[in-house]
């Protein structure tokens, strides 16, 4: 996934999610512990933590990829997910 991405975050981590809006399934929080900068297909610096709100349906429109590892994440095993856009605050 990585490799193929020109520009992107990679976010190891989200921590203080909030539910913003049930019905359109708007989620609030902040990254955490790993948020990266990847330039070319490689992980090139670490970036400050991000506030993001966003829509976990609109989300997985745009997926791109997923893995077929899981991982536990919050007593959760989910995949790693690629999507085109995400919607970070500040």
């Amino acid at each position: 996934m990585i490799a193929s991405t020109p520009r992107g975050l990679l976010v190891t981590r989200f921590h203080y999610t909030n539910s913003i809006s049930p019905r359109e399934t708007t989620i609030t929080g902040m990254t955490r512990d790993g948020t990266f900068l990847i330039e070319d297909g490689k992980i090139t610096r670490s970036v400050q933590n991000l506030r993001f709100t966003e829509s976990i349906l609109n989300t997985l429109q745009r997926t791109e990829m997923l893995t077929r590892q899981v991982k536990l994440s919050a007593d959760c095993l989910v995949p790693a997910i690629k999507v085109s856009a995400f919607t970070f605050t500040s």
